[in-house]
């Protein structure tokens, strides 16, 4: 088999990048996006994206600054799932976690659905531990375009990063 090897580079979210997120989620989260990019500017939260030489993003993911005082909450990470298990998924998550130290922050801390042991395997992998469970929930959009909550049981996981 082939080896293909391409460059990536991380950077912030930025809106003309919104049209190319659709494998991100559904109509509803790219909506949404635009909302996130607006706490970004404000200082609350950083969302990143991971992107091919071209710059189209491969892989998003927030931190979220508001959520714990002492602590950066990642949250909505993904990765295109042509491109899963390559590397672009640990890739995002140190470049948050270096955001988080960049603003003098010693903690990493995420919920992961758990139905997702995948992506747990990758967080525990990195280092995550877990210290508790809570529910979660969001709004999904149909394709006829109706919104139903979805309703999930997340597992906390936390990171030192000192």
């Amino acid at each position: 088999m082939a080896e293909i090897r391409i460059a990536l580079s991380v950077r912030d979210l930025a809106q003309a990048d919104l049209p190319s997120c659709g494998w991100a989620g559904d109509a509803l989260h790219v909506r949404q996006l635009a909302d996130q990019l607006r706490r970004a500017e404000a200082g609350e939260i950083d969302y990143l994206a991971v992107c091919t030489p071209v710059g189209l993003p491969v892989a998003l993911g927030g931190v979220d600054y508001t959520v714990k005082e002492s602590a950066g909450m990642l949250w909505q990470l993904g990765v295109h799932p042509a491109l899963q298990s390559c590397g672009i998924g640990t890739l995002l998550i140190r470049s948050a976690e270096q955001r988080i130290t960049a603003r003098s922050l010693a903690r990493a801390e995420l919920g992961v659905e758990e139905d997702n042991p995948r992506a747990r395997a990758l967080y525990e992998r990195l280092g995550y531990r877990a210290y508790g469970r809570e529910p979660d929930s969001w709004d999904v959009e149909a394709e006829n375009g109706s919104i139903r909550r979805y309703e999930t049981m997340c597992t906390l996981m936390r990171k030192d990063l000192v």
